[in-house]
């Protein structure tokens, strides 16, 4: 028997979980810390270090009150975590600033200047595309790609940026607090769009930094999500509770691992995420690009594999929105005088409890209304930061009871955009595991099967599939299991969901109009937002 801590990095809060490790991955407890998400006025969206690091800390300690573990059991530590985060720290491993979210997209002007320019294809130059595309088999066309923050950073605070020694990811500098070491594993290199996938650890390009103007003194050693990537130091382990030597592993982004936890590991598993952001991700063994849609074949925790991936930026988000400007008062979202909808996994677990009981007083279709999931612009299957959320088809009867609906729907409206997306390059499969805080509830689930046709399957404690993900990493690391293979098997399902094809025949009449919106509204959206 062996216990293993992970941590699962979200983008509003950490998940920290205790796993026992033997014949199965078995998880005895866990604790939540939440923390800040800055957003912007000019588009920026930034968040604290400090804060992940005392969430960390405050979630491990709690652990050991639940259980009879002590921290000399453990036996390794990793992370999954949210990826395309931008964390700059200087040679004393100090960030020069605020690390800049994923959802950042300020550098509108930069990714013009590098990207956006000359004979474009998809909207993108098309010789830095080929090049791109022929070395990293994807390339940098979304604005929240960190390359363009690294240089909005360097073009805005030049001051700031001559401090700079090394470029992080979000867990890469957990990693370095924990370690005192500066490495990326390789998914989040690749995620920066710099990284020669030919080459694995040896893989930054100086082609392609050459092409866009990156120091590549600023990047650090690449190594394996299952490779040792240092152990805790004597502060860190006093910080966290923990023992000083505890091995730590590199562990692997959310799109990497998430999928692994929910038991989709074999070529052409799909497997659909619905936290925060959003995806639909199938496993195949080589990589495709298509940059009309904004999909690619992302590198994954397992060499060799690759995770076609389409991600929109707000699904389970819509449903903090729900909460915090639509469903307050008038239809009672406080219960037996405590408001469902507070606390760190509330949005995951309370919120959706409550929706059961109060979406399925409306009809498939919410009456008609549509409502679009872009909150924050939209990355795929078109990237436009300045697209927004709009409810269309209001009348009179309309309540908010459909007004709620609606916004469930049109997130899985927008996941089936992505599906289909998908099924231009690669065959996802009929069978879809759904993971995250979207999957605990029965209603999304089933809205889910019956808006894309498909076999919904969800496993124990979905909300916590990238822990597991990040604990079969240490399994690995620690040789107590041969691959990341082997997880599948340990992984069963505990609902199914089948569509029912009279609700889907509604729902494909309301999908053709919502599909349209955007390009009936692009130009709206510019005129308002840009």
């Amino acid at each position: 028997m062996a216990y293993v801590i992970a941590y699962d990095i979200g983008t509003t809060a950490v998940k920290t979980c205790l796993f026992s490790v033997e014949k199965n991955i078995t998880l005895l407890a866990s604790a939540g810390r939440g923390y800040g998400l800055y957003i912007l006025e000019n588009g920026g969206a930034e968040q604290d270090t400090e804060e992940w690091w005392s969430a960390l800390c405050a979630t491990t300690k709690e652990l050991f009150t639940k259980t009879g573990i002590q921290p000399s059991q453990i036996a390794g530590i990793s992370f999954c975590s949210q990826m395309q985060g931008l964390v700059l720290v200087d040679k004393d491993g100090i960030p020069v600033r605020r690390p800049m979210s994923y959802m950042d997209q300020r550098a509108k002007a930069e990714i013009k200047k590098g990207m956006k320019f000359g004979i474009q294809v998809a909207g993108v130059n098309v010789f830095r595309l080929l090049k791109s595309i022929s070395i990293n088999c994807a390339a940098s066309t979304s604005v929240k790609d960190p390359l363009w923050k690294y240089k909005w950073v360097e073009n805005h605070e030049p001051e700031l940026f001559s401090r700079v020694h090394r470029w992080l990811d979000v867990k890469e500098y957990l990693i370095l607090r924990c370690t005192g070491r500066c490495i990326m594993t390789e998914d989040s290199a690749f995620s920066t769009m710099l990284y020669d996938t030919r080459r694995g650890k040896e893989g930054w390009s100086k082609t392609l930094c050459r092409m866009f103007g990156i120091r590549m003194e600023h990047l650090p050693e690449i190594i394996k999500s299952t490779d040792k990537a240092g152990v805790l130091t004597e502060r860190a382990a006093s910080e966290l509770g923990l023992v000083q030597g505890t091995p730590v592993f590199g562990g692997g982004g959310d799109a990497s691992l998430i999928g692994i936890g929910a038991g989709c590991a074999a070529p052409g598993a799909t497997h659909i995420y619905s936290g925060t952001s959003g995806w639909v991700s199938t496993v195949t063994d080589c990589q495709t690009v298509d940059p009309v849609t904004e999909i690619a074949a992302i590198v994954g925790a397992r060499h060799g594999r690759f995770n076609y991936f389409a991600e929109m930026e707000t699904a389970g988000k819509c449903f903090e929105w729900v909460k915090d400007h639509l469903a307050l008062d008038e239809i009672g979202i406080y219960l037996k005088k405590v408001h469902v909808a507070e606390g760190a996994e509330a949005v995951n677990t309370s919120l959706y409890d409550y929706l059961t009981q109060t979406v399925e007083r409306a009809a498939p279709g919410a009456g008609g209304v549509i409502f679009t999931p872009w909150l924050h612009g939209n990355r795929c299957p078109f990237e436009d930061p300045d697209s927004a959320g709009i409810f269309f088809n209001i009348k009179l009867e309309t309540g908010k009871t459909e007004l709620i609906r609606a916004v469930l729907e049109g997130v899985c409206y927008h996941l089936r955009w992505m599906l289909e997306s998908e099924e231009r390059n690669v065959r996802t499969s009929g069978t879809i595991r759904f993971a995250g805080g979207g999957a605990l509830s029965a209603v999304t689930s089933q809205i889910l099967a019956d808006i894309t046709g498909r076999t919904i399957e969800v496993v124990a404690n979905p909300q916590n599939v990238g822990a597991v993900g990040a604990a079969a990493v240490i399994c690995v690391g620690l040789g107590i299991i041969g691959s990341l293979d082997e997880v599948e098997t340990l992984i069963p399902a505990v609902q199914t969901f089948v569509p029912d094809l009279q609700k889907k025949a509604v729902y494909d009449k309301i999908y053709t109009v919502f599909k349209k919106l955007y390009k009936s509204n692009k130009a709206n959206f510019a005129a308002l937002n840009s």
